[in-house]
């Protein structure tokens, strides 16, 4: 039997979704927009309450008609909620839909890369909550960070903050400024992990293994050592200095990765140009 929806202190209870009432349009159904809808469904939003506006809906986004889920409604009106997973590019393309969908409280939640509660304001009016997921939210493993437009309502904020929830952690913050450098950090770090597990793989084959074994034991060990820091209250520092004996094979390694010209150097150049881009975008 389904416990029901998991707090964060590991508690079990009734989601917050099944309270959320009026209608919710998800505009844009692609990977991180259809994530979201799994989530929300899995965790008991009712289908009946939910529009769905794709272009090109995958099949399992069309199989969800069967459960009431109203996809491409051609009037759909003005909605409660207004969730918006476009890729920024075309997000002002889509202006007159949004504004169709946006009555002065809407709550409006933006997950789009470098779109500033402004240009979301601009475009779409409502009590905008601006949010930052990332791809993990797939399978439940997400973390989000969002922030609120001064008129947001507390039980706005609450129900943006439910919907989040139900592919991973939230963190809320008030300055707005931060989001390029959350964008850089969380949103695009996936792909940083994965690159790790291509090179891991590279190297390990380089060095005389198998293809397929250093594969596997590239994404095993990557994915092995997420979830021992998920589940670790220690800091990462710790756990690497655990792993590492003095004069050993991963002080060996550690060494050329610590280097002056290593990874800290890398990174950080990494997470700068990355900020740099999501603030390009909101331009």
């Amino acid at each position: 039997m389904d416990p029901g929806f998991r707090r964060d202190d590991g508690t079990f209870g009734v989601s917050p979704l099944q309270h959320i009432t009026g209608t919710l349009a998800l505009v844009g159904a692609g990977k991180m927009g259809g994530a979201m809808l799994m989530g929300w469904l899995a965790q008991g939003l009712d289908p009946k309450r939910v529009a769905v506006v794709e272009s090109a809906p995958s099949e399992k986004i069309s199989a969800l008609a069967e459960r009431g889920i109203r996809l491409n409604p051609k009037e759909p009106g003005t909605v409660d909620t207004l969730v918006i997973a476009l890729k920024p590019q075309s997000f002002r393309g889509a202006a007159a839909l949004l504004k169709s969908l946006t009555g002065p409280v809407t709550l409006v939640v933006s997950i789009m890369a470098g779109a500033t509660i402004a240009s979301v304001e601009e475009v779409c009016g409502g009590a905008v909550v601006r949010a930052m997921p990332n791809t993990p939210a797939a399978i439940g493993c997400g973390i989000t960070v969002a922030v609120p437009a001064e008129n947001v309502g507390a039980a706005q904020r609450a129900t943006a903050d439910a919907l989040l929830r139900a592919t991973g952690r939230v963190e809320w913050v008030e300055d707005e400024s931060l989001m390029d450098a959350v964008t850089a950090v969380s949103g695009s770090g996936p792909a940083y992990v994965f690159l790790l597990a291509e090179e891991l793989a590279r190297a390990g084959i380089a060095a005389g293994l198998p293809e397929e074994l250093a594969t596997k034991l590239a994404r095993d060990t990557i994915a092995g050592s997420g979830e021992l820091l998920h589940r670790s209250e220690l800091p990462a520092a710790t756990l690497r200095q655990n792993v590492t004996s003095p004069g050993g094979t991963t002080a060996a390694a550690l060494s050329v990765l610590m280097d002056d010209d290593g990874l800290r150097q890398l990174m950080t150049r990494a997470i700068a140009a990355a900020t740099a881009r999501s603030k390009e975008l909101a331009k």
